[in-house]
């Protein structure tokens, strides 16, 4: 991990912004918090040091939790309830999960911290900020959160290495969390009341999740709007049907931006112009071509609404219970995943479509009968050479995926706890299939660009400015057509072109404002 932010992400009483969220946890920007979320917290734990030498029951501060929460726990063992809390729940199991995951769940609890509603002390914030400084992450398995009373288990686990115990990576490399907070000269945690609680009631994984994917998909739409408009150039289509005009007469936003970013991948391509005039283009294109911008436009739209939900989420204080202005304790159940889990399911939904009509592109260039004069398969020579026959089966085995993807986890429901947690959101299983999901789609449009790039290779004609920079940055990594040639790699390459931006950014330099 590599530090490229220019400034430290300042963490205050208010909602983080997005990109700062992706600079922590993808980039290694260092966090600082703000002297006047420090003075809010040291405000709001003083309501809580003011509760718990009350003799009344307060839930967090001096009860069990859970179905436990009938339990009154005496002033000497609350040190040990907080810390039991802690240790009983980080419980997860599996591989472990990635660190610019753990890295956005804990920015986005130090966030919550910060808004004074959860009356820790200004040491758990600072704990917090100094493990993410020091590159300190947690080891998480995939399994343990239900996305209800927040992300638990994963919760659990960072609360844990903050109390210098359980497992960390430091750059990658595993230690125990003593060592590392230790050889980092960071005082290990001694919770007090209602802190352990404080640390792992939050929906912060499933929305750090999503934060993420939705700002790889922003590239990945617009990089599925360059690979249409390569398969139009590549299979002698038509522009025509992307006018501005007529795509007003359907106003939705993602749409138009789509069908923009189309016109100006094609602005004045040969291939289509010659075609146009001498009327060898089709009156009509097959849906995979000419529905491109409604299909990429809807996803864009999807993204957007996903973007809100993310936005009111970042500006949330999700605990429970929480202090409110007035300075009351109170339960809530804000800790429920739901509008998270919803659209995560909803844009793994877009993702899968986005990635099918990709696919069914990439298919028509292989069949000698849809293709427009190309060879079958794309081979050099065929019946000789397979060409990309067997990229396509790749492309195809992940489409399928992806629509079992997009299967929606937060219809299910199971009940936990004694039934005190009777529905939950599984929001979090929403968000690890959709970071799978977000894969598939960047190796999808991969191999459809290839293929694209390979067609307008056999053709021999010019391509337009735009689509003739993608291609010629494509072809700085894979050759052109030959015989056959081991295409795993070659496949690999194309991917990283797309998942590092390369291919948009050579779009860009060549006139075209796609995005």
């Amino acid at each position: 991990m590599t530090v490229i932010a220019s400034r430290p992400v300042s963490v205050d009483i208010g909602a983080l912004d997005p990109a700062d969220v992706v600079a922590v946890a993808r980039h290694g920007a260092l966090v600082e918090l703000s002297p006047a979320s420090l003075v809010a917290m040291a405000d709001s734990r003083a309501v809580i040091e003011a509760l718990a030498d009350d003799t009344a029951p307060h839930y967090g501060v001096s009860t069990g939790f859970g179905a436990l929460a009938t339990k009154q726990i005496p002033f000497d063992r609350r040190k040990q309830l907080q810390a039991s809390l802690v240790r009983s729940h980080a419980a997860s199991s599996g591989p472990a999960i990635e660190d610019e995951v753990v890295r956005a769940l804990m920015l986005l609890r130090l966030s919550t911290l910060a808004t004074r509603r959860t009356g820790v002390r200004p040491d758990v914030a600072l704990t917090y900020a100094s493990l993410l400084n020091a590159r300190i992450t947690p080891v998480i398995g995939e399994y343990g959160s239900l996305g209800c009373s927040g992300d638990l288990a994963p919760l659990a686990h960072c609360a844990l290495a903050a109390m210098g115990e359980g497992e960390v990576r430091v750059d990658g490399v595993p230690m125990p969390a003593a060592d590392a907070l230790a050889a980092a000269g960071i005082e290990p945690l001694v919770l007090r009341e209602k802190e352990g609680l404080a640390l792992i009631n939050g929906t912060d994984g499933m929305l750090g999740m999503l934060l993420l994917a939705l700002a790889d998909l922003r590239d990945l739409v617009a990089t599925a709007d360059l690979a249409a408009a390569m398969s139009v150039e590549g299979l002698a289509g038509t522009d025509t049907v992307f006018a501005a005009d007529l795509q007003a007469l359907r106003p939705h936003p993602g749409q138009a931006r789509s069908a923009a970013n189309m016109r100006a991948a094609l602005d004045g391509s040969p291939v289509i112009a010659a075609h146009r005039s001498s009327g060898f283009t089709r009156v009509q294109d097959a849906y995979s071509l000419r529905c491109a911008p409604q299909v990429h436009g809807a996803a864009r739209d999807t993204l957007d609404h996903a973007a809100l939900v993310a936005s009111r989420e970042l500006a949330s204080a999700v605990d429970n219970p929480v202090v409110t202005i007035d300075g009351r304790v109170e339960s809530n159940g804000n800790f429920h995943g739901a509008p998270i889990g919803y659209v995560l399911d909803f844009v793994a939904i877009a993702v899968a479509d986005v990635a099918s009509m990709s696919e069914r592109r990439t298919d028509r260039f292989l069949d000698a009968s849809r293709s427009g004069g190309l060879p079958p398969f794309l081979a050099n020579d065929p019946g000789v050479d397979s060409g990309h026959m067997i990229a396509q089966y790749t492309q195809a085995g992940i489409v399928s995926e992806l629509k079992r993807l997009a299967v929606p986890a937060s219809v299910d429901s199971i009940p936990t706890s004694a039934m005190q947690e009777d529905h939950v959101s599984m929001g979090w299983g929403a968000a690890r299939k959709l970071r799978r999901a977000v894969d598939g789609l960047g190796r999808v449009l991969a191999i459809e660009i290839m293929t694209a790039a390979r067609a307008a290779d056999f053709r021999g004609e010019s391509s337009a400015p735009v689509t003739g920079a993608v291609r010629a940055a494509l072809r700085q990594r894979v050759a052109g057509p030959g015989d056959d040639r081991w295409l795993a790699p070659e496949i690999a390459a194309v991917v990283e072109l797309v998942v590092d931006g390369a291919l948009l950014t050579a779009a860009r330099d060549a006139g075209a404002d796609v995005r």
